[in-house]
Formats: structure tokens, sequence, C-alpha cells
């Protein structure tokens, strides 16, 4: 009885580490920012040499070191400081799996504002930081996310290249709406050779995807159209039309009219693959749910769509019939759209 009766006593614990969370955000940003997890993976252990090495005070990156020990990043003994297998994997520049380039997007301003000004965002029924928040025309964050996002994205665009080759079908002709970095055209790219690649987007974030795609020897069939993707002509006869992390930045009106453009735009045979933190209808699961909450804090009208929005979104746009995927090692699922009812 008196176990069952602890179990039950009310804790604080779980509350006050919520209320430091944006501490241990903070503390990681710092060792990604001096380049800790790379020095110490170069053979420097202890603060001194530490501290050479990432231009610190010792004082400032004893204090730190131990910091990113107490959060699981790094061990110490008595000969200094050590990699665990997760930082080794993920925080050292020099690893093809390295991630800390996403603190660039994910602590960035208008997402980290955004949350400071969260209260505001629900009282108003959109993002408090101004009217159209990351929506804005070129925002110029969007090159940030270009930057910092691939390391999150290439699993997602693996694997949907790999699920189209499966199906066995030719694909010539791609667009790649909002393709920010654009690895999920890259991708597809590389496996059909004989598809050009149409990348939509502001200028200057086209400048990333134009680089990833001449490091992926594309360059001769990747081009770029240039602006809004609901001010622009799309061209027509599209095999593929990828809409990637994008409808869920607007509202079901607004994601509507941009799909009948889609629509218009596709082959009779051609298809939608869009990606998206799609909840279930309880909209507390899985995890990645409370992604609705970034909408809220970044964009006037966006949201984290349930399968049954997104669905009911293309069949009023036009398209037949949808079916959705999970993708290993991500928050995220696949829909594969068909253009055609029949």
């Amino acid at each position: 009885m008196s176990q069952q009766t602890n179990s039950m006593t009310p804790s604080p614990q779980g509350i006050i580490e919520m209320m430091n969370a944006h501490q241990r955000s903070a503390i990681l940003k710092a060792g990604v920012d001096l380049e800790v997890f790379t020095a110490i993976e170069e053979g420097n252990t202890t603060v001194e040499a530490l501290s050479a090495r990432c231009n610190a005070s010792t004082r400032g990156l004893r204090m730190l070191l131990d910091g990113l020990t107490i959060l699981g990043l790094l061990t110490k003994d008595h000969a200094g400081y050590r990699l665990t297998p997760d930082s080794k994997a993920f925080l050292v520049k020099t690893s093809q799996a390295y991630l800390g380039g996403m603190t660039e997007f994910m602590l960035s301003p208008p997402l980290y504002d955004g949350f400071r000004h969260l209260t505001e965002a629900v009282r108003k029924g959109g993002t408090a930081l101004d009217e159209q928040g990351t929506t804005a025309d070129a925002h110029p964050e969007w090159v940030n996310f270009a930057r910092a996002m691939v390391p999150m994205m290439i699993g997602p665009a693996t694997w949907i290249a790999n699920y189209l080759q499966q199906q066995g079908r030719a694909i010539n002709k791609v667009l790649d709406i909002a393709a920010g970095h654009g690895m999920f055209g890259v991708e597809i790219g590389k496996v059909f050779h004989d598809a050009k690649i149409y990348a939509l987007d502001w200028e200057p974030v086209l400048a990333v995807a134009k680089e990833n795609a001449r490091a992926a020897s594309l360059e001769d069939r990747y081009e770029a159209i240039v602006g809004s993707a609901f001010d622009v002509q799309y061209g027509s006869d599209y095999d593929v039309i990828l809409l990637a992390n994008f409808l869920h930045h607007f509202d079901q009106e607004t994601c509507v009219a941009l799909l009948k453009n889609v629509h218009a735009a596709l082959r009779p045979d051609g298809r939608v693959v869009t990606l998206e933190f799609i909840p279930n209808d309880d909209r507390i699961s899985p995890a990645s749910a409370d992604f609705a909450l970034i909408m809220l804090a970044t964009t006037p009208a966006g949201d984290a769509y349930t399968f049954t929005e997104l669905e009911n979104m293309f069949h009023t746009s036009g398209f037949g019939a949808s079916e959705v995927h999970e993708v290993p090692n991500s928050k995220e699922h696949v829909m594969i759209t068909s253009k055609s009812k029949r």
C-alpha cells in the first residue's frame, strides 16, 4: 500500500525540467558553436587543451563541459572528457551523420521567439511575431533552413526516391515545390537518370538547392523556377510533384487553391508525393502531433493536418485516392496521391 501511495504522490520535478528546457538547448548549441565535440574527437580531452582549440576561457569551458556531461553528451574521468556514442555519431563535424548544423534553424529567432510569445499566439490564433510569420515572401530564414536541415531530410528523401523506383514506373519530369535544400528532387534525379527536376522556390533558397544538385552531378537536369508557389506558372506534364513540408504552413482553403494548380500541372497518370507531420485523429498522438504548436507560433494559419483532412483537401481539388506510408527513423509520413479518380 505504501508503494502505491508513493507512486501517486505529486512531484514537481517534471514541471521544473520543462521550465529549464531552454537552458539545455542553449548548452547544446554552445557545445556545437564552439566545436567541442569535434575538438574532443581530434584528441583534445582536457579543459586546457579544449580551451585553446575552442578559443574559450578555461573557466567557461570547464562549466560547459560539465554541463554537457550532465546532459549525457560527454563522459568524464581523471584523464578528461570523452564522447558518447550519440555525440560521436551526430555532433562531430566530420561525421556523415552530423546534426549540429540543425541548431541554426531549430533554435533560430523565428522559432525561438515564436515560442517565447506563444501565450499571445494562443490568444490570437496565429503567430504573434507579425502578420505573416515565416510564410512572408522570401523570408530569409528559409535559406537558413535549406543549409541546416539536410541531415534530417536526407532519410525521407532517399526513402521517397527508392519507393518510386520500386513502383517500376518511368519518371521523366518532376516538380519540387518549395524545394528548399532540394534534396527530395536530387534523390529522385539520382535514381531516375532521365528525369529532369524543376525546383520552385525563392532565388536565395534555390542557390542552396543548386549547390546540392551540382554536388550530385545533376546540374544539367536541374532547372529553377523562381518565385512564390502561389504566383508562378508551374508548367505541365509532370510525372511527380513533390510537396515536402509545405502544406502545414497554410489554412485548408489556401492549400486547396494550391492543390488545384498542382492537379492541373500533372500528367493524367501523375502523382503527388506529400511529406508531412500527420497526427492521428485524436491530435495528441504520435509524439510529433505537437508540431501543430510550431505552426501556431510561427505562421498565421498553419496546422498539423490529419490524414483525413489532407485526403479531403486533395479530393476537393480533384484528386483520386491517397495512401500513407511510415518513413523509417522519421516522425513524418509520406502520402502518395493519384491525379486520376478511377
